[in-house]
């Protein structure tokens, strides 16, 4: 632990040495074959006025802290962080629905070269008989023409791809590209809030009972595994019952009973028909609880001779360990199949040819035949696509937005900027327990009994100065103060139901006096009570990551603003999954957390998350070693009101409920709000159907959101960057040659 810890000057590619100066680009290409720039598709301009007004605001170099970036012009008619909220008036159906078609057809080099020399069968044998069509509205520049590359960065390294069992794929979209789940979420952000419900996926369908508690689902009949097995409710069991309740297995997204209610039962009454039995009736928020995360099974036919319920030579850990990240060809139901793994260099995925869904004119979609992600570091992503070297990133870290928007207003600049609404937030979580979770010692278990008193909640958020805090990042509109909560892209957001309490220091001493916690000893730092630990100063330990300029930054600003009330505050910097771990254990006084889950984004997705609806489903306060939470008054509050969202299908009613659920939140500063900003998508010109106001994450992550199987390039503006040519996964050489 430190008290006080300098961010020291990043070495990567991005050459920045501290908070306020510009990105050095360095160009570190995938390939760089000469190709021809056009025209863009219908709507990929770039954001110049936007560049030209934020560059005014920041200057030439994004400046120190100052006074006056608090009157920093709004340029919503640049950067129109809206929308997709004028955008977003479409229905399910409007984007996808399943259907027959009457031809279908596929690239001509794979017709050639694999079905006509009986590698395949033709393409519509290998499709169901009613493929998941994309209706228009997914489709915002129409459909589209075969061929190119997408090529990616990420900062992950691949583990396996037993998902199922809990490995990780590396992250940066790989898992998206390759699972399919029962539905699917990350592109809800084009539909109506009225008309919000997950649009079928391998779950074709979903029919309620009359009493609201079982819920029968039709899957889609006829797809199949990258490897031609079919798809049936066999894979759906098997996931549920040896995988989900399993208590030796832990999925990767922490998919378990309690992620579908205490007491489900799922069965199968068929190869392409399961039921759902629910305790309480019409728990419409497991529907969202099945998309991506929770509920993308596996394939059955691979994993279970290996699951050592079947296999007695075999072990848990075994089993997990059984695919790794060497292990090519894992049939996926995904648009793309790893094909190939370099360490520390390359993965490349080829099109899955038993992919199930089609575009409106039959094509079997994904256009594009290959991604790559190169395994770099994740500051390179946004560096890469600005270097030409990569196609797509999401830009979340707003120390770059100004190059990132300079950049993308030169004329010939090879890629767009795309910022939609402001979906990402800061703040920071108090561990509410006082039951032993974590097992705290003295100091600890003392500190949390502050965190439990409202009045001490109230003067850490009245010591945070969230202007500064932004300003210490960027200039103009990307960052707004947050106050917890809800954030202001959520369906049932009322901004007048928000609590905020503003900077003001003087009522932050004054609440902690009203405690007994005053600076005794003269060091600057209030004193515990004599009788409390012997009068020692009040130390609060606040884990964060490292591994992001923003996050030591906002950790450092809220070391200084706590010392300016009497707080000391002593920073433990711990990398994502260590901090990650350390709050879910609960051995932690605060975390600094950047909203990663869906819940405050969408509220109808995780909304069970909202509360501590289970003993361990909340991030900051869960049960002890009794089993048993101790919730506090305005916790119950929070929690009724969540089980009254639930189970409410009126609309009316869960825009009230989230009115008061707002309200009861901020109030008590359940968690101390920080800022809230807009995240952006750099996408490289040559792409078509870009969705307008693209969240970085929203309902998923921007990778699920933009829908990568149905982007497309014109022909003439093709890349020649595809490093496995006319191949399909399992078969590198045929049609093709390696280069």
């Amino acid at each position: 632990m430190t008290e006080a810890v300098r961010p020291r000057a990043s070495p990567g590619p991005t050459g920045r040495q501290g908070e306020g100066q510009i990105i050095t680009l360095q160009k570190r290409p995938f390939a760089e074959p000469a190709r021809q720039r056009g025209t863009a598709p219908r709507g990929l301009d770039t954001l110049a006025l936007a560049a030209s007004l934020l560059l005014a605001a920041c200057g030439d170099h994004a400046a120190a802290p100052h006074p006056d970036r608090r009157q920093d012009p709004d340029v919503r008619g640049a950067i129109d962080f809206d929308a997709a909220a004028r955008t977003g008036r479409f229905t399910p159906t409007d984007l996808v629905g399943f259907r027959a078609l009457p031809r279908y057809s596929e690239p001509d080099w794979v017709t050639r070269d694999f079905v006509r020399t009986g590698r395949l069968p033709p393409v519509a044998q290998r499709l169901p008989r009613e493929p998941l069509v994309y209706g228009p509205g997914a489709m915002p520049d129409g459909p589209g023409v075969y061929g190119d590359v997408l090529r990616q960065v990420t900062g992950g390294r691949p583990e396996g791809w037993n998902y199922s069992a809990g490995q990780s794929q590396g992250w940066g979209g790989i898992d998206l590209a390759t699972m399919e789940c029962l539905t699917r979420t990350g592109p809800l952000f084009l539909v109506d809030p009225a008309r919000l419900e997950p649009l079928p996926n391998l779950a074709r369908s979903w029919q309620w009972s009359s009493d609201g508690h079982q819920l029968t689902m039709q899957l889609v009949e006829g797809a199949r595994w990258s490897d031609g097995h079919p798809f049936t409710s066999d894979d759906v069991m098997f996931y549920w019952t040896d995988n989900v309740l399993d208590s030796n297995v832990s999925p990767l997204n922490g998919a378990s009973p309690d992620s579908f209610g205490p007491g489900t039962r799922l069965e199968a009454l068929g190869p392409y028909t399961i039921r759902w039995t629910f305790q309480r009736p019409f728990p419409r928020d497991y529907l969202y609880q099945m998309a991506y995360g929770k509920f993308c099974p596996g394939p059955a036919h691979v994993l279970r001779p290996l699951h050592p319920r079947y296999n007695p030579r075999s072990s848990y850990q075994a089993y997990k360990l059984a695919f790794p990240a060497s292990r090519m060809n894992f049939p996926v139901m995904g648009a793309w199949v790893v094909t190939e793994y370099r360490p520390d260099d390359i993965l490349i995925l080829r099109r899955n040819p038993y992919y199930w869904k089609v575009d409106a004119r039959g094509r079997q979609l994904p256009y594009l035949d290959e991604v790559q992600y190169r395994l770099l570091g994740w500051s390179d992503r946004d560096i890469q696509v600005m270097a030409g070297g990569s196609d797509l990133a999401n830009v979340d870290a707003p120390a770059t937005f100004a190059e990132v928007l300079r950049g993308a207003a030169r004329p010939g600049a090879s890629y767009r900027a795309v910022f939609g609404p402001r979906t990402i937030a800061y703040a920071v979580q108090f561990n509410l327990s006082g039951n032993g979770w974590g097992s705290p010692d003295a100091r600890g278990q003392a500190i949390r009994q502050l965190n439990r008193d409202v009045r001490f909640r109230r003067a850490v958020s009245l010591a945070m100065d969230r202007v500064a805090l932004g300003a210490t990042q960027i200039g103009g509109p990307f960052i707004k103060p947050y106050p917890g909560g809800l954030l202001e892209s959520a369906p049932f957001y009322d901004a007048a139901a928000s609590r905020r309490y503003g900077y003001d220091p003087v009522a932050a001493r004054a609440l902690l006096a009203e405690l007994g916690l005053v600076d005794r000893d003269g060091d600057g730092f209030v004193n515990h009570p004599a009788a409390q630990l012997g009068g020692a100063n009040v130390t609060i330990v606040l884990t964060a990551s490292p591994d992001s300029v923003i996050e030591r930054s906002l950790a450092e600003g809220i070391q200084m603003l706590a010392r300016d009330v009497g707080l000391r505050v002593v920073l433990r910097f711990a990398s994502g999954p260590q901090r990650d771990a350390l709050r879910a254990s609960g051995q932690f006084d605060w975390v600094l957390q950047r909203n990663e889950t869906t819940e405050l984004n969408t509220v109808v997705q995780g909304a069970d998350a909202l509360a501590p609806t289970g003993p361990f489903t909340h991030a900051y306060h869960r049960a002890g070693p009794s089993g048993r939470l101790d919730l506090l008054p305005h916790e119950r509050r929070m929690l009724d009101l969540v089980r009254a969202f639930i189970a409410t299908p009126d609309q009316g009613e869960r825009r009230r409920l989230m009115r008061l659920y707002q309200q009861v939140s901020t109030e008590n500063v359940d968690a101390a709000g920080l800022i809230q900003y807009s995240g952006g998508v750099l996408i490289d010109k040559r792409f078509a159907n870009v969705p307008v106001g693209t969240p970085v994450i929203m309902f998923n992550w921007a990778e699920d959101a933009i829908m990568r199987e149905r982007l497309w390039v014109p022909r003439a503006r093709q890349s020649g960057y595809e490093l496995r040519p006319h191949t399909l996964p399992g078969c590198f050489a045929c049609g093709g040659e390696k280069r």
